[in-house]
C-alpha cells in the first residue's frame, strides 16, 4: 500500500528503520536484564553477609551519624582541659600528662 502511494523508495526505507528499531529495542531490553541481574546478585551477596539489602543505606547513614568521624574536631582548649582532668583524677601520670600536653601543643 505504501509502495502505491509513496513509491518503492519509502518502503525500502521502512525496512531499514524496522531493523534498526529492533536492534535498539533489543539493546534496551538487554540493559534492563543486566540491571535486574546485578540487583539480584548484589542483594544475594549482602544477605549472605547478614545485611538486609533493603535497609543497607539507612544502616550505613545511622552508623556514620553515630561515629566520631563526622563529629567536629576538639579545640585545643578542650583537649588540654581533658588532659588536665585525666591528670587530676590520677588516670595518667605526671610524665604522661607532660608528654600529652606537648603533643597537643605541637612541641
Amino acid at each position: 500500500m505504501f509502495g502505491e502511494l509513496f513509491g518503492d523508495e519509502l518502503g525500502a526505507g521502512f525496512g531499514a528503520f524496522g531493523v534498526m528499531f529492533g536492534i535498539v529495542a533489543a539493546l534496551i531490553g538487554l540493559g534492563f536484564v543486566a540491571i535486574i541481574v546485578t540487583i539480584v546478585v548484589r542483594s544475594t551477596r549482602m544477605a549472605k553477609r547478614g545485611q538486609n539489602p533493603f535497609t543497607m543505606q539507612e544502616d550505613l547513614a545511622y552508623r556514620a551519624m553515630q561515629s566520631q568521624t563526622l563529629a567536629p574536631a576538639k579545640t585545643l582548649e578542650q583537649r588540654l582541659a581533658e588532659l588536665d582532668d585525666l591528670h587530676a583524677r590520677g588516670v595518667i601520670s605526671d610524665e604522661e600528662h607532660r608528654a600529652a600536653r606537648a603533643d597537643a601543643l605541637g612541641r
